[in-house]
């Protein structure tokens, strides 16, 4: 391991080149999509990893959020060197954008139809290791780059305790040993309850009152009749928080460590994620140095290489806490490696968001905004069209840039009156 005090950042700018040191061993691939649980799912993740993407179909992640707009934001900065695996195809219109302003070839792109793909590649000799998000029910163990359990175990909010580091206390209770409502829960309000591997904030129940506690826990019997829950985490609260940070790096095979970058999370007052704001030089990482070392360190020790990303609370007091470690690729991921490219054109500051929206189809707005995106005040990781009522919009992930936080609200507002809406 590195010492504590010689983190790098790191250089590149694509998933190709952050894994490039630990992928010449064997012939890899990046599965770009999760598994889920929902009834569409060729391949659905119910017989041991499970995950909690909705206790009931009406409120699973939907295909599109899964399936296209989140593994096409990765496969916009995946670069050439990884081939990406995806189930459906981008728009080509977009594909043009991204090779136009990330020049990358996109000709990796390994498109398998969302019925077969399992199958396909358990039965390929095209791929012997796969780089996943979370482990595939239906993925042959030795296919997992990183091992199957030891992923699980890792991807577990159970296994917090076990890093290192300072975090708000808390207990964890196996659902298949102990009934429900035998559980000893805080007297006072508030608290969390937290599923075990619950999916872009499902599964998180901040616990403010009787009801709140009522819904959880009517919540969990519905993930607990459909099969798809064993552990759950019950966390105290954090008081007087200033910020709530992600911060990112990369672990390779040997133990050392390469920064990536610290995100300030924009969240709702329910703790679903909105996006994050990243400065990409003043932030200090020096403060998170002991706690991503502690990481890093048991991360290396599973066997487990790649990016990871811890979620802190910090208090009044300028006490830390981390609350969540995501041993994968993480949401602002491709925010933090913009990091070169944007300081490259004077761009200190970036806003990430997966809730724009804008009327119209995909060519008319890339018609519309484009001084903004040549300029790179606007960039577009993921689009994609919808249809309401017979009227067409756009769904957006994507990157907000300037040279401050006055800069970014200016152009927010002069993409506002071209139309693009922003739930932040």
């Amino acid at each position: 391991m590195r010492s504590t005090h010689d983190f790098p950042y790191f250089e590149g700018g694509s998933f190709s080149s952050l894994f490039a040191q630990d992928i010449t061993d064997a012939r890899y691939g990046f599965i770009l999509n999760y598994p889920a649980t929902a009834c569409w799912a060729a391949y659905p993740n119910t017989k041991k990893y499970f995950l909690q993407d909705g206790s009931s179909e009406a409120t699973k992640t939907p295909f599109h959020k899964i399936c296209q707009k989140e593994p096409w934001k990765n496969l916009s900065i995946l670069g050439d060197a990884i081939p990406g695996i995806i189930i459906t195809r981008p728009p080509k219109l977009l594909i043009d954008y991204w090779r136009e302003h990330f020049g990358f070839s996109y000709t990796n792109v390994e498109m398998i139809h969302c019925s077969i793909y399992l199958d396909e590649i358990n039965q390929s000799d095209r791929f012997d290791k796969l780089i996943t998000l979370f482990p595939f029910d239906h993925l042959k163990r030795e296919k997992h780059a990183i091992p199957s359990d030891t992923h699980y175990h890792l991807l577990s909010k159970a296994t917090l305790a076990s890093l290192g580091v300072q975090c708000p206390t808390y207990s964890s209770h196996n659902l298949l040993e102990i009934n429900l409502e035998n559980i000893q829960l805080p007297e006072q309000f508030p608290y969390l309850i937290k599923t075990s591997h619950g999916l872009s904030g499902e599964g998180t129940y901040i616990i403010k009152s009787t009801s709140d506690l009522n819904y959880c826990l009517e919540e969990l019997r519905k993930y607990l009749e459909i099969k798809l829950l064993e552990t759950i985490v019950v966390s105290e609260f954090v008081f007087n928080v200033v910020q709530n940070y992600c911060v990112q790096f990369y672990i390779n095979k040997t133990g050392d460590i390469t920064l990536i970058g610290t995100t300030s999370q924009i969240v709702t007052e329910t703790g679903d994620y909105l996006g994050g704001l990243i400065h990409y030089r003043t932030t200090d990482m020096s403060k998170f140095f002991e706690m991503i070392a502690a990481i890093g360190q048991y991360a290396h020790h599973q066997g487990y290489f790649g990016v990871v990303g811890f979620d802190v609370l910090e208090d009044t007091n300028g006490q830390l806490y981390v609350i969540d470690v995501n041993f994968r690729v993480n949401g602002s991921t491709p925010l933090c490696l913009q990091r070169h490219t944007l300081l490259g054109q004077g761009k200190e500051v970036a806003k990430y968001s997966t809730d724009y929206r804008i009327d119209g189809t995909l060519d008319s707005i890339l018609v519309t905004l484009k001084p903004e995106l040549d300029r790179k005040d606007f960039i577009i990781l993921s689009a994609q069209e919808f249809i309401k009522y017979g009227k067409i919009y756009s769904e957006i992930y994507g990157i907000v840039a300037g040279e401050s936080i006055k800069q970014i609200q200016h152009i927010e507002q002069n993409l506002h009156k071209k139309g693009l809406q922003c739930l932040i």
